[in-house]
């Protein structure tokens, strides 16, 4: 067996028995290493190494947390809250329930893309923006599944076909790049059109979500919801300030790209101009650290797993023996070559860092059965984006997670990896086969 699909398989097995992500992920890393041939220290020598690569994501978690709570305490929140409550009217009916229903659907859509190309700003909106709406879904009844699929949609979809901010690094400078220096002969052009057909296997899901699988309402605890979103006085002055901040975070972001920046300046705008002097400054950056501890752990244990599975060289083993499985079946070759790219995305939690792994390998493979440029784009591509969504150690699942549990009524695995797994996973295995066959 290889150590990739062994420690994989292990890792999703932990999580789905409800043992601690961070837990799982290093569990699987020391399983990955000892079964690819490596000893103990140096099985744990790759994994403290790798732990250094989920650092600043994790340091990026706990300033936003901070930033988030210390919007809470401005009174901003609570105004957004009741302005989306008062559009109801006084007696909710069918009709302005469900059209508040989509307005806010369609927004958290829109944001979410926005944030991968118009404004690149990733994941970072979530733990700002989505607790502050958790009272509003709580009294829609809401599914929070579907939420999270939304969200992972945007996340996923447009990096995939729009080559703009995150989706130009993803299509031009990883998976162009990538392709054209293992030898295939592609051009920018030719990059979007042939990830349509998987992304439109994106689009299928999301319908799946919104009108099959988490249209009916769900019930939440709202008592939970109040406390974890405390009440504040409205003042003019601090929401000004509130506003301020969330301009200020968000042009120091795009200036020095690093979420880090962002935020550190947001929290030092609150911190100064007196807007939080009800509450002290650490009370509010504890808060932040513990909202946000966990995402930030499993990034960090992500990255120390993903330093194993490299280290072993088993990848390139797991690809080189699909050949003597596939013999001269092309079509075979194609979904073989798609479920082990979602073994590695899911191990490693990032499409944009499995491409260089599995680049080296599939693009030789996918011109010896004859696959055409465009169908070689859509097989690599596809196979490094399966995964990202239903990842337990992805961005993906983590940022909807952050925002959606902050008052520890939704689950990580069961409400975030395994609805966007299956809604968007099994879609795009099944859509990324057919391009490959047609194009």
């Amino acid at each position: 067996m290889n150590a990739v699909v062994i420690a994989v398989c292990l890792m999703l097995a932990l999580s789905l028995a409800r043992v601690n992500v961070v837990v799982a992920l290093t569990i699987s890393a020391l399983v990955a290493g000892l079964v690819g041939g490596m000893d103990l220290h140096r099985t744990i020598d790759a994994f403290n190494t790798g732990l250094g690569g989920g650092a600043q994501i994790a340091l990026s978690y706990a300033l936003l947390g901070a930033f988030a709570v210390a919007l809470s305490h401005s009174g901003l929140t609570t105004l957004i809250s009741n302005s989306i409550i008062k559009s109801l009217g006084r007696e909710p009916n069918a009709t302005n329930t469900n059209w508040v229903r989509w307005l806010l659907l369609l927004s958290l859509l829109a944001m979410s893309m926005a944030s991968q190309n118009i404004l690149p700003i990733h994941i970072a909106f979530i733990p700002i923006l989505v607790p502050p709406l958790l009272h509003v879904m709580t009294k829609l009844n809401i599914d929070r599944r579907l939420v999270a699929c939304v969200l992972t949609f945007g996340l996923v979809t447009t990096y995939m076909i729009l080559p703009v901010g995150f989706g130009g690094i993803f299509l031009n400078d990883i998976l162009l790049s990538n392709l054209t220096s293992n030898g295939l002969v592609a051009v920018r052009d030719q990059i979007p059109p042939a990830m349509l057909i998987p992304a439109a296997g994106m689009v299928v899901g999301l319908l799946i979500a919104v009108f099959v699988s988490y249209r009916k309402p769900r019930v939440y605890d709202e008592t939970k919801v109040l406390s974890a979103e405390p009440e504040e006085k409205l003042n003019k002055r601090n929401i000004v300030i509130a506003a301020l901040a969330i301009l200020a975070t968000l042009f120091v972001q795009l200036e020095t790209d690093s979420m880090i920046f962002g935020a550190l300046v947001g929290f030092m705008i609150f911190s100064f101009s007196g807007a939080l002097k009800h509450v002290a400054d650490q009370d509010i950056f504890t808060q932040g650290v513990r909202m946000m501890a966990n995402i930030g752990f499993i990034m960090i244990s992500a990255a120390g797993f993903a330093a194993v599975v490299k280290e072993t060289g088993e990848v390139g083993t797991l690809v080189s023996s699909l050949s003597s499985l596939i013999g001269d079946n092309k079509a075979l070759a194609a979904f073989l070559m798609l479920v082990v790219g979602l073994l590695i995305t899911m191990g490693i939690g990032s499409s944009f860092s499995t491409i260089p792994i599995i680049a080296t390998i599939y693009v030789p493979l996918a011109l010896s059965f004859g696959f055409s440029v465009p169908a070689t784009i859509a097989l690599v591509g596809t196979a490094a984006a399966l995964g990202d969504a239903g990842s337990p150690a992805s961005d993906s699942t983590l940022g909807p997670t952050s925002g959606l549990n902050a008052d520890g009524q939704h689950d990580h695995i069961r409400d975030s990896v395994i609805p966007t797994f299956i809604h968007y996973n099994i879609p795009l295995l099944v859509f990324g086969w057919i391009a490959a066959m047609v194009l």
